[in-house]
């Protein structure tokens, strides 16, 4: 890893308000099944049909906490991208989500606070009638500028 470059994501100073991005993804029955082995949970909503069809769901749905991870991954690979992390989150889930269900996520910088390097995105998304799935606000951590390996290694001789 000595001496590769890494993709970093932008950085506090290149960011501004009204930034912002969308991704629509397809909620399939196999990335499902990979998140519930990934974090053991085997909830009868989420993966059986006899339960699910007797209760007002009708259907298994996704996780909440999956949708999250979706907005998770929004962040963190786009904007502000790599070496970012959310520090704090408020989510609603107004309605829920079935399998094979193509939702649109949106993320967007709401506000900036250089001083303690950290902004603040609205976070929502749709299914594919229009109807809000997710909503809320992150507070996020922007990915810092690394210092170089060598920047120092001289220090001694001076």
């Amino acid at each position: 890893m000595l001496g590769k470059k890494r993709m970093l994501g932008k950085e506090i100073k290149d960011l501004k308000i009204g930034d912002s991005y969308t991704a629509v993804k397809m909620i399939n029955d196999r990335d499902l099944l990979l998140y519930l082995g990934l974090t053991d949970d085997a909830n009868p909503l989420y993966i059986q049909h006899d339960y699910a069809s007797q209760t007002p769901y009708e259907k298994p749905i996704v996780p909440s906490v999956m949708l999250f991870g979706m907005i998770s991954s929004l962040i963190s690979m786009h904007l502000p991208g790599p070496g970012s992390h959310i520090t704090q989150h408020e989510m609603t889930f107004p309605k829920i989500v079935h399998h094979n269900t193509e939702i649109k996520l949106h993320v967007e910088i709401i506000a900036i606070d250089q001083g303690n390097h950290q902004i603040a995105m609205s976070v929502n998304g749709f299914d594919n009638t229009g109807d809000t799935v997710i909503q809320g606000k992150v507070q996020v951590c922007p990915s810092y500028k690394p210092n170089s390996l060598i920047a120092n290694s001289l220090e001694n001789f001076f």
